[in-house]
C-alpha cells in the first residue's frame, strides 16, 4: 500500500486549509480573467487570475483551468497552448464567454488561489468535516489508519482492523479495511469502500464495486443524497445544519459497515476463487493484454511484469497482487490508489474474460 503522510500532520494541514479557504458565489459578469504577473526573480507571466468584484484577485491552478476550459467549451489543448504562449488571448476568450453566456458559478479558493470553478449548485463536503465524522468511527472499530494523504484533487484515508482476518490460501492472510475518498474541487464524489490489506507484502486492494452496489442512500422513492443536492440552496440554515448532521451520521455508519465480518467474508470468497485460475500463456503476453485492458502506462506494465515474476504466483490472484504491489512504486498517490482498485478489477474478471486474458 502506498504510504502517505502522518495522520497528525494531515489533520494539522486540513485545519490550516479550513482557516485559509474561501468560497465565492458570483455571476460571471462580475468576474474578469487577466494574465497573472509574477514578480521577483521569476518576473513574467505565470498563467491567469480571476478578478471577482469586491472579493479580490485569485490566480488559477491546473484544476480550475481544466474546469474553465470544460465549462466554456474551449478545447483543452488550445486552452493550454494559449495559457503557455498567449495568456492575453486566453483571457479575451474567457471574458467574452463570461459576458455573453453569463451564469452563477462557485469559485473555491485556498491560500489566495482559485482552486475550482464549479456549478452554483455544488454542495461542498469539506475534508475536515469528513475527518470529524470518520476518525471516531475508525477508532470505534478498533482499526488503525495505515495510510492517508491530501492531494490537489482528493483526500484519502485508509484504515485496517486486524481483528477481522482470513486466509486466501495457506500462509496468505488478509485483513479487513476501508478506504475513504473525498474531493473538495469536483474531482469525484465522497466514497467509502472496503479495502483489503494483504499481510505478506502490505498490498492494499480496493473492492470498489462493492461500494457502488451497496452504498445507496435515501428514501424508498429512490431519491438519494445526490438528488437532494439540487435543493440544498433552498434550505434554511437550521435545515442545512440538520441535513449535514444526518449526512455525516450516515458516513460514520457506512465507515463501520464496510469493515464488518459479513462484508469481509463476501470479498474474501471472491478472492479465494482466483487462486486456482492459472496463467496458461506466456506471462509477458498476459501482462501486455492487462496493460491494454486496464490502460496502464509503460512504467506500470513493467512493474506488473517484475512483481508477477518475483511473486512466483502465475495465477489470477498473483496477477492482481502484481498490480497492487506496483502501486507502491508510483510517485502519484492518486494514481497509486487507482491501481489498488485495478487489482480488484483483475479479481472480478468473469471466467470467460480471464480465459481470454490468460490464454
Amino acid at each position: 500500500m502506498k504510504i502517505g503522510q502522518d495522520l497528525n500532520k494531515l489533520v494539522g494541514e486540513l485545519n490550516r486549509r479550513r482557516d485559509n479557504m474561501k468560497d465565492l458565489l458570483a455571476d460571471t459578469r462580475a468576474m474578469e480573467a487577466a494574465p497573472h504577473m509574477v514578480e521577483g526573480d521569476r518576473m513574467g507571466f505565470d498563467g491567469i487570475a480571476l478578478a471577482i468584484n469586491g472579493s479580490g484577485v485569485f490566480p488559477t491552478n491546473r484544476i480550475a483551468d481544466g474546469q474553465l476550459s470544460s465549462r466554456l467549451k474551449i478545447p483543452k489543448k488550445y486552452y493550454d497552448r494559449m495559457l503557455d504562449q498567449c495568456p492575453g488571448l486566453l483571457c479575451t476568450n474567457i471574458n467574452h464567454w463570461f459576458n455573453n453566456e453569463p451564469e452563477k458559478r462557485l469559485v473555491r479558493t485556498l491560500d489566495g488561489n482559485a482552486r475550482a470553478f464549479l456549478s452554483e449548485k455544488y454542495r461542498p463536503l469539506d475534508n475536515y468535516q469528513l475527518c470529524e465524522a470518520v476518525l471516531p468511527a475508525i477508532l470505534d472499530s478498533n482499526a488503525n489508519v495505515v495510510s492517508c494523504e491530501v492531494t490537489d484533487t482528493k483526500l484519502y484515508i485508509k484504515a485496517v482492523t486486524h481483528e477481522v482476518q482470513a486466509d486466501i490460501k495457506a500462509g496468505d492472510t488478509v485483513s479487513a479495511g476501508v478506504v475513504i475518498q473525498n474531493s473538495e474541487v469536483g474531482h469525484g464524489s465522497l466514497s467509502i469502500m472496503p479495502q483489503i490489506l494483504r499481510l505478506v507484502c502490505q498490498n492494499g486492494m480496493t473492492a470498489h464495486s462493492w461500494g457502488k452496489r451497496k452504498f445507496h442512500t435515501g428514501n424508498r422513492q429512490g431519491h438519494n443524497i445526490t438528488d437532494l443536492d439540487h435543493a440544498y440552496e433552498l434550505y434554511t440554515d437550521t435545515t442545512k445544519e440538520a441535513s449535514d448532521a444526518a449526512f455525516w451520521m450516515q458516513v460514520r455508519d457506512l465507515t463501520k459497515g464496510v469493515m464488518s465480518q459479513a462484508t469481509f467474508e463476501w470479498i474474501v470468497k471472491e478472492m479465494q476463487q482466483t487462486t486456482d485460475n492459472a496463467i496458461e500463456g506466456d506471462p509477458m503476453d498476459v501482462v501486455d493484454k492487462t496493460q491494454r485492458k486496464f490502460k496502464l502506462n509503460e512504467e506500470e506494465k513493467n512493474g506488473v511484469m517484475q512483481h508477477l515474476l518475483r511473486g512466483n504466483d502465475l495465477s489470477q490472484w498473483g496477477l492482481a497482487n502484481a498490480v497492487t504491489r506496483t502501486a507502491e512504486d508510483i510517485d502519484s498517490y492518486d494514481r497509486a490508489t487507482e491501481l489498488e482498485a485495478v487489482g480488484w478489477d483483475v479479481v472480478e474478471l468473469p471466467r470467460s474474460q480471464w480465459k481470454l486474458l490468460s490464454a
